[in-house]
């Protein structure tokens, strides 16, 4: 339970501080849109340490499959986007893919 929450603040701080960064450059948001971008990046980079696992290439790649259904999450509630079926079912193969990766037999 614990990793999941740690996956999911992390995916929120991770979209938050790109996204700042894309309303700066492609929405024309003001310059100091950067500043709490950086700190929501930096916040990102920490959760990810929280991590229960032995190697931070496996949490940074379990955690692909959460970032990508945090994305769609984000398109939809912030863009306005209704993720399509196609969304849906990709995002079901990662979400399996990340817990084969975080939570498979290791000998």
């Amino acid at each position: 339970m614990r990793t999941a929450i740690v996956y999911a603040g992390a995916a929120v701080a991770e979209i938050a501080g790109c996204f700042a960064f894309w309303g700066w450059l492609r929405l024309g948001k003001p310059i100091w849109w950067l500043l709490p971008g950086a700190v929501s990046l930096v916040l990102f980079a920490y959760l990810l340490t929280l991590v229960e696992t032995e190697a931070a290439g496996r949490a940074y790649a379990a955690y692909g499959g959460i970032y990508i259904v945090a994305s769609l999450l984000w398109l939809w509630i912030v863009e306005g986007s209704r993720p399509d079926r196609w969304d849906i079912t990709g995002a079901s193969i990662c979400l399996i893919g990340a817990g084969v990766i975080l939570w498979g037999p290791r000998g």
